[in-house]
């Protein structure tokens, strides 16, 4: 489970300084890597990059979209070197699915499942509905600092956090994920997708769920560094919740993400 809160890590840091190491077939977090909850915890937006990361090395082709990647978060990790392991599941002529394995040496702590789509040409048909692009221009100025918080990547909040109405943000990450290895179109908006929990589950008051998982689609991938989302629906009953949000990036929608979410009795940050 993961989000954002009011931890302010250390900004000491360099910009190619990556999030993980690799050494003896692990990948060893840098300080960086913390999440907001606590100092001596991984933040859990990584872990899906990491699952991204590995199934893209070893399973990509080229003719191949990635159209969804679902990351199911378990439980909390510490700040504990990380293994990723992933399998071929099915192998079309026109689907390719592979999972992913996230484990440290206390036990596995997360999952991932992706579905390869092979690409052809487009239909000519016209469609009943279609996701109209948003009004947002693109970030001309450095973001606001967070208060009481500052993450390791770049941050545009459009909209305050749970104020009424679609919340929007802009964002783009500074730091490689994995040490000698640049960021991958499809690495970068896994790693932002996780941002669809407090994007459409906060309220005024804070954020009173904290998602268990997410799970991406995609018409495309993301051109260029930044990736937009707003959010575009939130229900909940009985301490469950699910939230959606439309992803962008400069040139229009790409996608969405969907997230499901338990009930936090008291409200985290704002």
């Amino acid at each position: 489970m993961s989000s954002t809160s009011a931890f302010s890590p250390p900004s000491t840091f360099f910009a190619d300084e990556p999030f993980f190491t690799q050494k003896q077939g692990e990948l060893v977090p840098a300080p960086h890597a913390r999440g907001p909850w606590s100092p001596d915890m991984l933040h859990g937006r990584l872990l899906g990059g990491l699952a991204a990361h590995a199934i893209e090395r070893d399973h990509a082709q080229p003719g191949l979209h990635f159209a969804r990647l679902t990351v199911d978060l378990f439980r909390n990790s510490p700040m504990l070197p990380v293994t990723v392991e992933t399998s071929l599941v099915r192998d079309g002529r026109r689907i390719r699915v592979a999972d992913a394995t996230i484990s440290t040496d206390q036990g596995v702590i997360g999952r991932a499942s992706v579905v390869m789509l092979r690409q052809s040409d487009q239909s000519d048909g016209r469609q009943s509905i279609v996701t109209p692009s948003w009004d947002e221009r693109p970030p001309q100025s450095p973001p606001a600092r967070e208060e009481g918080w500052t993450p390791p990547f770049e941050l545009w909040r459009m909209t305050a956090w749970g104020e009424p109405g679609p919340g929007r943000m802009w964002m783009r990450e500074m730091y490689p994920l994995v040490e000698g290895e640049p960021l991958t179109p499809f690495v970068r908006v896994a790693l932002a997708a996780d941002f669809a929990s407090p994007l459409s589950n906060a309220g005024p008051d804070g954020l009173r769920f904290i998602n268990a998982d997410y799970t991406l689609t995609l018409a495309r991938l993301p051109a260029g560094d930044l990736v937009g989302m707003e959010s575009t629906g939130h229900l909940n009953a009985d301490g469950v919740a699910t939230g959606q949000v439309t992803l962008h990036d400069t040139a229009g929608p790409i996608g969405f993400c969907l997230v499901t979410a338990v009930a936090n009795a008291t409200p985290i940050g704002r």
